[in-house]
């Protein structure tokens, strides 16, 4: 029996030649299933005339697709002798991993560190709009806030699969209230917290629990910092270290810790010195636990760093590098007042602000604006600037086998690009999810 036509035309001029001419199409055509053999198991989907980023290169290959998982063709066709049940020609187009926002603290007007009655579908509308933006999976962050906040937010925010209903909850991100007052940035100073003596069940009283966490953003040179660390780390919750006037020395014992990310490098903590690099030299440090890796989160909307800075961190250590939005309530909105938490903002053009103030206020821009941005600042290759969204967000969360790659076995989670790396479709499990208007005509 046929499937449905379906079609997705790109028509974007390839802004970088070596990419290939062919490439600034995108024509996703469904075509005939084949033998019928389909019926008693799930259709076998093959992407054709694309180019796949695999082994952090762009490869001319086919892309196998069965039951939510990127298939081995040669185990389809040498152990099962089957063939593609439907067939689907890219025309060129990139097709990537999906993108994976580790830190995101709302948009579209819903605000995740509000304590309303019903945060699942704030949530919910969030993950839906994220779709367009390649982002196929991602951690609702909250902002420092009061504990009766956390009590009620967190139990509302479960981890869950991707879909057709949207993106993929894959755990919390708590940044703050345990962060330095000077460096506390857009955060509430009246709720920021030090740690008591019994430091890591002072953290469970202040977010009443951590079943849906994920990350949890600290500073290190807080007191009794590192036990904290040696606690969140047995539970296998990602530490960052962040909004912090630690010295190196100070984040270098985290590290030896258990803390592996770096929230939002170069913002909100003490900035380098050639005596004292601070948080910011653990990119370059020799002193890390034999075979740890520190990755850092970059926000590159263009207004949070500056294209030189982009540009020294990537080329220091980029295989540590995942971009993150930060990107606020205020994301799609426009110009105005929005909330963050406890904090009034302020966004004037592409810039969001703590109202009466010139304090920075996370972003608004989206995750594909944040790829292209850093891929235009730092003149990496484009498999680079893909990675940084996917794989290495991947890696981070120790989900690098089922997200944020196309290898064999993964998740079928991925992204349709044309050459300019704007997303022409959306793909979860397999199922696309998303697509451009002008691509269903």
């Amino acid at each position: 029996m046929g499937t449905p036509q379906l079609r997705v035309t790109c028509a974007r001029p390839s802004s970088r030649p070596e990419l290939g001419a062919e490439s600034g199409a995108c024509r996703l055509v469904g075509l005939r299933m084949r033998g019928g053999q389909g019926a008693a198991r799930a259709p076998v989907i093959q992407f054709t005339n694309c180019r796949i980023l695999r082994g952090r290169a762009l490869l001319r290959e086919d892309l196998w697709v069965r039951g939510g998982r990127i298939l081995d063709p040669e185990k389809l066709f040498f152990e099962e002798r089957r063939v593609a049940d439907e067939q689907r020609d890219c025309g060129g187009c990139i097709l990537a991993p999906g993108f994976i926002d580790v830190q995101i603290n709302g948009g579209f007007g819903v605000d995740f560190s509000q304590a309303t009655e019903d945060v699942g579908s704030g949530v919910a509308l969030v993950a839906r709009r994220i779709l367009p933006h390649g982002v196929t999976s991602f951690c609702p962050t909250l902002v420092t806030s009061p504990p009766e906040v956390y009590c009620k937010v967190l139990p509302q925010i479960p981890v869950k699969s991707g879909g057709p209903h949207g993106a993929g909850v894959l755990g919390v991100h708590l940044e703050g209230p345990f962060i330095s007052h000077e460096k506390r940035g857009a955060h509430p100073e009246a709720h920021l917290r030090s740690f008591e003596a019994n430091a890591f069940q002072d953290l469970l009283a202040t977010y009443g629990g951590l079943d849906n966490v994920r990350i949890v953003t600290l500073a290190p040179e807080l007191g009794r910092s590192h036990e904290v660390i040696r606690a969140l780390t047995a539970l296998g919750i990602c530490v960052s270290l962040g909004h912090s006037v630690a010295d190196l020395g100070t984040a270098e014992e985290a590290v030896q810790s258990g803390a592996t990310f770096i929230t939002h490098l170069f913002n909100a903590m003490l900035p380098f010195h050639h005596r004292d690099p601070g948080i910011v030299g653990l990119l370059t440090s020799d002193r890390l636990p034999l075979g740890r890796h520190i990755f850092y989160g970059m926000i590159a909307d263009g207004i949070h760093t500056n294209p030189a800075a982009l540009r020294i961190a990537h080329r220091a250590h980029p295989e540590g590098l995942v971009l993150v939005t930060d990107a606020v309530p205020a994301l799609g909105l426009g110009n105005g007042r929005h909330t963050l938490g406890q904090q009034e903002v302020e966004v004037d053009g592409l810039t969001a602000y703590v109202a009466g103030t010139n304090t920075l206020s996370g972003s608004i821009a989206p995750m594909d604006t944040c790829v292209r941005h850093f891929l235009q600042a730092t003149g990496c290759s484009v498999e680079s600037a893909l990675e940084a969204a996917s794989l290495h967000p991947a890696q981070l969360l120790g989900l690098e086998k089922h997200k944020g790659t196309l290898d064999f076995g993964a998740d079928a989670d991925f992204v349709v690009l044309d050459d300019s790396l704007h997303v022409r479709a959306t793909y979860i499990s397999g199922e696309l999810v998303w697509q451009a208007e002008e691509a269903r005509q």
